[in-house]
């Protein structure tokens, strides 16, 4: 048997990168998926059909997690045309790079809103259907640099800072019903985000990872699918790196 066989998962910003790589994963291991794009353009539909492809149920839907109402409206449609919601990973991200100094509050808004209030979105939507089930495991990804911080990245920082708190908090809230959170802290992944970066800024990177390299999407799809999967049935409240060791 599968891994996540008869399972449903909502994966936010999931038409590329991470996201995608994570709802793959699930549908390989027999999950029916459900994910969110702020449109679904060409790579939205072609991510849909893909997972299709895996046997499994599968659709893509048109919302901007960071909107409280778009978030209940997407978590109420997804319960209602699955059944279900096992399995939710709070994936929606962007970065607005920029020294405290010049920071805009726009760019401090911007991600605030996207990277952390659409988690509470989407957590505050799904909690009661998680709870009519008896259980659930919620999947918040965060970053290195929210443990450890970084220089010219304070929103994004402090936004996926606010990932960790927010999942323990919700861990310690929801554990006597079954519903489990966690956190990913990925390190430097090899993603379009990041291939926008000059060869030498990626090589300054690797400089300072243990296995002198970066990751991929499917490193952190695997520690997901774990986070998932009842293979993590007792694993609650905890943040796990997936950073070569670049975080000690």
């Amino acid at each position: 048997m599968k891994l996540l066989e008869g399972k449903t998962a909502l994966v936010t910003g999931a038409a590329r990168g991470i996201g995608k790589a994570i709802a793959l994963k699930f549908a390989a291991e027999g999950a029916s998926v459900a994910f969110t794009d702020l449109v679904i353009d060409e790579n939205g539909l072609a991510t849909e059909k893909e997972l299709e492809a895996l046997g499994v149920k599968a659709k893509g839907y048109a919302s901007n997690a960071a909107d409280f109402e778009d978030a209940h409206k997407v978590v109420e449609e997804v319960n209602r045309t699955f059944g279900r919601i096992d399995i939710l990973v709070n994936n929606a991200g962007i970065t607005r790079d920029g020294l405290m100094l010049r920071m805009s509050e726009q760019q401090w808004d911007t991600v605030i809103n996207v990277n952390l209030k659409s988690a509470f979105n989407l957590i505050h939507a799904i909690t009661p259907v998680m709870m009519k089930q008896k259980g659930g495991s919620i999947i918040n990804m965060a970053s290195v640099v929210g443990l450890s911080g970084n220089a010219g990245q304070a929103n994004y920082s402090a936004s996926k800072a606010g990932m960790i708190g927010l999942a323990k908090s919700v861990a310690r809230e929801m554990g006597s019903r079954g519903i489990r959170a966690n956190a990913i802290a990925p390190g430097f992944i090899i993603t379009d985000m990041t291939a926008a970066l000059s060869e030498e800024v990626r090589q300054e990177w690797a400089k300072q990872i243990p296995l002198r390299r970066g990751g991929t999407p499917e490193d952190v799809a695997n520690v997901a699918l774990f986070l998932a999967s009842d293979l993590s049935s007792y694993v609650t409240g905890q943040v796990i790196p997936v950073c070569g060791g670049m975080n000690m």
